[in-house]
């Protein structure tokens, strides 16, 4: 018996993100792997599968990359269907190719759902997009867990040119920083940290890639995303009419 297995993007937070083929495969599935960031009501759109959550988190016991590969073909091999919820994209700074390669290696049919990332969602939903003509052509998107990851990336780009966006880098921001004044980048450029974008943790810090390292984040420990350069200026207009449009949406949700 061979099963089938999705790689599901959960989008970064909130369960009204999720697209709606990933809330169909939910409700299809037998058994749920999902990260430790997954919103719990995620998790109710697959009422008769059983949960295992097998999420990492930086500093903290967790299970390793390959226990989970085992687990997805095991499960599979026996017939189930197996849906690993991921936090944001399955294929943005997730893991979710090296899972695809394993499910390819054992034989196992498998398909990709897309998710809304956050790299992305999280600069848009404090208002910030991470394009704008005249201020920014493209952006980057790098993983702040370690040096190796960042510095590279960071090192090729022209200051001031495209949009800086970090992931997983809220204990790496003073190096990061560092590394990109150090590249020329103005100690003035814009810069922001989105924290628990979508959900009721969601707050934003504003100010300068030099203030950066002294940013007081508040004792959340939600994950945050780091956004430098001329774009963040819009989240002065843009932040306060998407906070508006909030409470225009949960005034229509509670009438």
């Amino acid at each position: 018996m061979t099963g089938f297995v999705w790689l599901v993007g959960a989008g970064p937070g909130d369960p009204e993100l999720l697209t709606r083929r990933a809330a169909r495969v939910l409700g299809a599935a037998d058994l749920v792997l999902y990260d430790a960031l997954v919103d719990p009501r995620a998790l109710e759109l697959a009422p008769q599968a059983r949960r295992f959550p097998v999420g990492k988190r930086a500093g903290r016991p967790s299970i390793r990359q390959e226990t989970i590969n085992r687990l997805m073909v095991r499960a599979a091999r026996r017939g189930q269907r197996v849906v690993r919820l991921k936090c944001g994209d399955p294929f943005v700074l997730g893991r979710g190719g090296e899972e695809a390669l394993a499910l390819v290696a054992a034989g196992v049919a498998f398909e990709v759902v897309p998710g809304v990332t956050s790299a992305v969602a999280a600069a848009a939903l404090a208002g910030i997009p991470v394009t704008h003509r005249g201020l920014a052509a493209g952006f980057v998107v790098v993983s702040g867990h370690a040096e190796t990851a960042y510095g590279p990336v960071l090192d090729a780009l022209a200051p001031q040119v495209l949009t800086v966006v970090v992931l997983m880098g809220l204990g790496a921001r003073a190096a990061i920083a560092a590394r990109l004044l150090g590249r020329g980048w103005s100690p003035l450029t814009p810069a922001a940290v989105a924290v628990g974008a979508s959900t009721e943790a969601a707050h934003t810090w504003t100010g300068t890639l030099g203030a950066l390292v002294t940013a007081d984040l508040g004792a959340s420990s939600a994950p945050g995303t780091i956004i430098v350069g001329a774009v963040v200026s819009l989240a002065a207009v843009l932040g306060r009419a998407a906070e508006t449009g909030d409470s225009a949406a949960a005034a229509g949700r509670a009438g």
